[in-house]
């Protein structure tokens, strides 16, 4: 997500220094890469691709049926786009003012809801058209956002999941996320994937930044349940940057079961298929 950017957008709150990275990088802290051998590890096989803007740094993406995407990307400027699964085509676009380095985007009826990194500034904006509806604030960073069937959810970086209320956007609850017992950080895009056999009614799948892992998190107690390694979908030998060009972004189409990733500047989105359907 995020790389060495000049002074002046240090001035302006938008940037951080990347983690060190080689190849399909891996940013995990010491406690979570020891974590993650005791956790299962699932494989993926690729449905379909489809056509993906090089242009969108990814750092939001849903699917909201008749064939339609919500992205939001980052750098800048940021921006936030409507566009045509099959095809790619962006339908509609709004950019942020260059102040404000985007991040994750959430649907919440005919409102869209996004954040920003640093500023600790929402957006509201028309889910049909784009144009702006309101602010709101909130503490830390914001990474991305999903949601359950009651609440919003939302990632900064850290182990700590947060929920919010779809309505006011308050904090109404905080989930720590684990694996074997160690705490794990750099969540980044996040997706509800709707289950009737687990925990809670479904998982949260999370992106680790910096790396080719997908988390798959039990909602009611913050554990991973499964990591979903994504290693050779998208080499690194063929990404501009290894650092930035990342595997982020991951969008569940509900009535269909098709489960859909890709990456900040690829050209590239896939559909898969989990190769073991649960842990």
């Amino acid at each position: 997500m995020r790389r060495i950017l000049s002074a002046l957008l240090l001035l302006l709150g938008a940037c951080a220094a990347p983690l060190a990275s080689t190849g399909v990088a891996s940013a995990q802290t010491p406690a979570a890469a020891a974590a993650a051998a005791a956790v299962p590890v699932l494989g993926y096989e690729v449905v379909r691709t489809f056509p993906h803007a090089t242009d969108a740094f990814t750092e939001g993406l849903f699917y909201r049926g008749d064939d339609e995407l919500v992205e939001s990307t980052g750098r800048f400027p940021s921006d936030i786009r409507i566009v045509r699964l099959s095809t790619g085509e962006v339908l509609k676009k709004r950019e942020l003012d260059t102040a404000y380095f985007g991040e994750g985007i959430v649907q919440v009826g005919d409102r869209l809801i996004s954040l920003t990194w640093r500023n600790r500034i929402g957006f509201i904006w028309n889910a049909a058209d784009l144009t702006p509806m309101g602010l709101f604030s909130y503490t830390g960073e914001g990474w991305a956002l999903t949601r359950d069937d009651h609440r919003i959810i939302m990632s900064d970086g850290t182990p700590v999941l947060r929920f919010l209320d779809p309505e006011t956007l308050a904090v109404t609850g905080r989930l720590t996320v684990t694996a074997a017992g160690a705490p794990v950080d750099q969540l980044n895009e996040l997706e509800w994937v709707a289950d009737a056999g687990a925990p809670g009614g479904g998982y949260i799948y999370a992106n680790i930044w910096q790396t080719d892992r997908i988390a798959r998190i039990d909602p009611t107690d913050g554990h991973v349940v499964a990591w979903i390694d994504l290693t050779g979908l998208f080499p690194a030998s063929e990404r501009k940057d290894v650092n930035d060009d990342v595997l982020n972004g991951i969008a569940w189409d509900a009535a269909g079961k098709r489960l859909f990733v890709t990456g900040k500047n690829w050209p590239q989105l896939f559909e898969i298929r989990i190769k073991q359907d649960r842990p």
